[in-house]
């Protein structure tokens, strides 16, 4: 498994923005099928975003649609998720995932991940 590390999470008012980044020590993540998770108190693990390894395969929660945006830099090792638009329902802590997947699309279901970091707190309030 890798060593999965989430950092960008924070306190933002509703209509903010912030940026979720998420590396792993050692590996080159450009085979990897990165996920985006979140969950809040009370509430079961949804899927927020993934990016696949080689396809050019993108997916996004409806909820999200439109505001949040993921990207990846090989050249930094790390994979992003630009939350725009913040909701107080955003509110949650925030995983990435990752599995060795080069050739397929990624999921939103969070069977196929293997590695899974510690998560980042998100909350928005005013």
């Amino acid at each position: 498994q890798l060593r999965i590390v989430e950092s960008g999470g924070g306190l933002v008012q509703p209509g903010g923005s912030l940026r979720l980044s998420c590396t792993a020590s050692y590996t080159r993540l450009d085979n990897y099928a990165i996920g985006w998770f979140r969950q809040a108190p009370g509430k079961e693990r949804e899927g927020v975003s993934c990016i696949s390894g080689r396809t050019s395969y993108i997916g996004y929660a409806d909820a999200v649609k439109g505001r949040f945006s993921i990207s990846r830099d090989n050249s930094e090792n790390t994979v992003s998720l630009q939350m725009n638009s913040l909701k107080p329902e955003d509110t949650a802590v925030y995983h990435c995932a990752t599995v060795f997947d080069p050739f397929s699309n990624c999921r939103l279901d969070p069977g196929p991940y293997v590695s899974w970091g510690q998560g980042t707190q998100v909350t928005v309030s005013s």
